[in-house]
C-alpha cells in the first residue's frame, strides 16, 4: 500500500500539531521541574511568614483579590505555520505525535466503529428466517397454485390460482364486448397487421399466431411508447422471428392514424383491452425483445433463446399468465416487508419509522438484504423446477426480474455504497468526538485567558 498523501492544508496542520506537541511535552517537563522547586520555595517562605507571626493564607487572599491583567499575543496561522516548519520541518506525519500504544488504541477504536456499522446492517437469525420462509412460501405458491399453462379443451389451463386469475380477466373483459370493441374504429391501430398482405417490407413469421409477439406496439410496456408512436406516424414496428428490426409505414392502414397524442394513447389502451383475452393474447412485458436473442442451442431440438420464447408464447405464456406468476412474487415481498415492520416495532422503533416502503439503507438498513435473500431462494427453487421439468414454461418471469433487480441493488451496495457509507459513518463519529475536543479546548482557553488582554497578530 502506498504512502498516504496529505493535502497542502493537512500537511500544514500536521506540522503545527507536531510543533505544538513537542512544545507541550517540553513545557510539561519544565513545569514539573519548576513546580518541584517552587513548592520547596513556597514551603520555606510560609515557614518564614509564620516565624514573623503572619498567616500565609491571608497573604494568598490579598494576592488573589488584586486584579493583575497581563498581555497575551495570539500568533496568526501563517506565522504559526512558519514557526512550526522552522523547528520540525515540513513533512511531519500525524502519527508522529502519538505513541505506539496510542496508535494501537486509535486503530482499535476505528475497528470498533467499523464493527458497529457492520452490526447495524448484519442480519440476525430472525431476519434470515423471515427471508427464508418468505422465499419458500412464494416458491410453493408458484409450484402448487400457479403451475404451467397447457392448452385444454376449454382453452388454457394451469393450477387453481392461475385458472382463477384467467377467469377473472374473462369476466372483466367479456368476449362479446371485446369482439365488438375490436371491430370498432376506436381500437383499430396501424401496427395490427396479422400477415404480410398489407406490409411493404416482409416480416418473417408475421401471422395471426405471432403478430402480437413480433409487433412492439402490443407489448404491455413498450406499447405505451412504440405503439403510441406508431399510431401517430401510421407505422408498424416489429422484431421478426429472425431478430430483424423493421419499422414501416402501413399505407393500407392510413385511416387508423391519430394526430393527437392523447387520442393515440386512448386508442392504444382500447386496443390493449380488445386483445387481452384473445386466444393468442398480449405477450408478457418485454417478451418481444427476446426475438433479438438469436443465439443458443437449447434442448433436444437445439433451439435458440428466441425460438424458445416464441414457442412459450404459442403455448400460452401470455400477459394473463404473467399476472398469475406475479402473485407469488408479491407474496414473498409482502411477507418480508410486513414481518420486517412488526419486528422493528417490537424492537422499540416508532411505527412511522418501521413502515417498510423505502429501501433506503439509512432508514431500513436490513430490508433490502432480506428481500434479496428471499427472492434468491424463490428464484433458486424456480430454477430447480425448470431443470427437473425440462420445460421452459415453468420459468417464473416476474420472479427472475425481481431477482435481477435485488441482485443489482445488493451488488451495488456491497461494492460501492457500503464502503462509502461505512466511511461516512466513521467520519461522522470522529467529527462528533472532534467537536467535543474543540469545546473542551475552547473552554480551557477561556478559563486560562481570564487574566490576560488578548492581542491577535
Amino acid at each position: 500500500m502506498g504512502k498516504f498523501k496529505y493535502s497542502e492544508e493537512e500537511q500544514k496542520m500536521n506540522n503545527v500539531l507536531k510543533y505544538q506537541d513537542d512544545q507541550l511535552n517540553e513545557l510539561m517537563l519544565r513545569a514539573e521541574n519548576q513546580r518541584n522547586r517552587r513548592d520547596a520555595e513556597i514551603e520555606l517562605m510560609e515557614e518564614q511568614l509564620r516565624s514573623l507571626g503572619i498567616n500565609p493564607q491571608d497573604v494568598k487572599r490579598q494576592k488573589n483579590s488584586e486584579n493583575h491583567l497581563r498581555l497575551m499575543v495570539i500568533p496568526s496561522w501563517e506565522k504559526l505555520c512558519e514557526e512550526a516548519e522552522a523547528v520540525v520541518g515540513s513533512n511531519c506525519e500525524l502519527e508522529s505525535i502519538f505513541s505506539e500504544a496510542e496508535l494501537a488504541s486509535n486503530e482499535s477504536a476505528i475497528r470498533q466503529l467499523r464493527d458497529d456499522f457492520n452490526q447495524v446492517h448484519k442480519l440476525d437469525k430472525i431476519d434470515i428466517t423471515i427471508s427464508a420462509i418468505a422465499g419458500i412460501i412464494g416458491a410453493a405458491v408458484d409450484i402448487l397454485l400457479v403451475g404451467i399453462p397447457e392448452k385444454g379443451p376449454e382453452g388454457l389451463e394451469a393450477a387453481p390460482l392461475s385458472d382463477f386469475i384467467r377467469k377473472k380477466f374473462d369476466e372483466a373483459f367479456p368476449e362479446a364486448e371485446m369482439q365488438k370493441l375490436a371491430n370498432s374504429k376506436e381500437s383499430k391501430v396501424p401496427f395490427d397487421a396479422q400477415d404480410n398482405r398489407n406490409t411493404s417490407e416482409y416480416v418473417e413469421g408475421l401471422s395471426a399466431y405471432y403478430h402480437r409477439l413480433l409487433s412492439l406496439g402490443h407489448d404491455p410496456l413498450l406499447g405505451f411508447v412504440v405503439g403510441v408512436f406508431d399510431i401517430i406516424t401510421g407505422r408498424m414496428t416489429t422484431i421478426d422471428k429472425t431478430g430483424k428490426i423493421v419499422s414501416q409505414v402501413m399505407e393500407n392502414y392510413a385511416d387508423r392514424k391519430e394526430s393527437d397524442i392523447f387520442a393515440a394513447l386512448a386508442k392504444q389502451i382500447y386496443h390493449f383491452k380488445s386483445d387481452i383475452t384473445t386466444s393468442m393474447g398480449l405477450p408478457a412485458p418485454l417478451m418481444g425483445l427476446f426475438n433479438l436473442f438469436q443465439f443458443g442451442s437449447i434442448g433436444e431440438y437445439e433451439q435458440t433463446v428466441a425460438e424458445i420464447v416464441q414457442g412459450m408464447y404459442f403455448e400460452g405464456y401470455d400477459f394473463i399468465h404473467f399476472c398469475s406468476m406475479s402473485i407469488p412474487v408479491m407474496i414473498t415481498e409482502v411477507i418480508v416487508r410486513i414481518s420486517y415492520s412488526v419486528k422493528r416495532i417490537k424492537e422499540g422503533n416508532k411505527i412511522k419509522d418501521s413502515i417498510p416502503f423505502s429501501l433506503n439503507r439509512e432508514k431500513h438498513p436490513k430490508l433490502a438484504t432480506m428481500l434479496f435473500i428471499a427472492h434468491s431462494g424463490a428464484t433458486a427453487v424456480n430454477a430447480g423446477k425448470v431443470y427437473f421439468t425440462k420445460n421452459p414454461m415453468a420459468i417464473n418471469y416476474p420472479q427472475w426480474v425481481a431477482f435481477a433487480k435485488y441482485s443489482y441493488k445488493q451488488l451495488k451496495w456491497a461494492i460501492i455504497e457500503k464502503p462509502a457509507a461505512r466511511e461516512a459513518y466513521i467520519s461522522g463519529k470522529l467529527a462528533e468526538d472532534w467537536g467535543k475536543i474543540e469545546d473542551e479546548v475552547n473552554s480551557s482557553f477561556e478559563e486560562f485567558s481570564k487574566g490576560y488582554y488578548l492581542v491577535m497578530e
